[in-house]
């Protein structure tokens, strides 16, 4: 009886464990399954700054509305431009929400009087081709903007994302 005992007593152990490495393991896949989908969700943001700064940014010298700034901004530690995130405009992408902000990458004070100094360009040599159907390359001093998202899901996870866009 005692030995009935004993061998019951490590089986159930072993059952316990068993269940805990299974519900860890659960966990794990719950945890990269919403940071694929707020990496997903992310690329809304992207999209919608990008056409914002494309098509609505009429005055790339001023800053807009707490989504653009002009010149680059502080960041903290970890590169995340030190700006209110809470005023940022949003997007709803399901169940989470994703706020951005655009800086123009320039230094040095408003006005800028030269781009190729105080910004940081993108300079591509102009290729003519004779091929008309292949894609023409962007203007040799192309405009850099960083974009920071935030995407803030459920249980309040949060996932980061910078990108550079390009405006010609």
């Amino acid at each position: 009886m005692l030995v009935v005992l004993v061998l019951m007593s490590i089986m159930l152990l072993g059952g316990m464990a068993l269940a805990k490495l299974t519900e860890a393991g659960t966990l794990a896949s719950g945890n990269t399954a919403y940071r694929e989908a707020s990496l997903q969700a992310s690329e809304v943001g992207l999209n919608t700054v990008y056409e914002r700064i494309r098509d609505d940014l009429t005055n790339e010298e001023a800053d807009s509305a707490g989504w653009y700034w002009a010149t680059t901004q502080d960041t903290d530690t970890k590169g995340v431009p030190q700006v209110d995130f809470d005023a940022a405009p949003t997007v709803g992408v399901g169940n989470y929400t994703v706020a951005y902000v655009a800086e123009r990458l320039c230094e040095g004070a408003l006005p800028v009087t030269n781009a190729l100094r105080q910004c940081l360009v993108k300079q591509i040599p102009q290729i003519e081709s004779a091929d008309a159907s292949r894609e023409r390359p962007d203007p040799p001093t192309s405009k850099q903007f960083r974009v920071t998202i935030r995407v803030t899901g459920p249980k309040d996870t949060r996932t980061w994302v910078q990108s550079l866009i390009t405006k010609g």
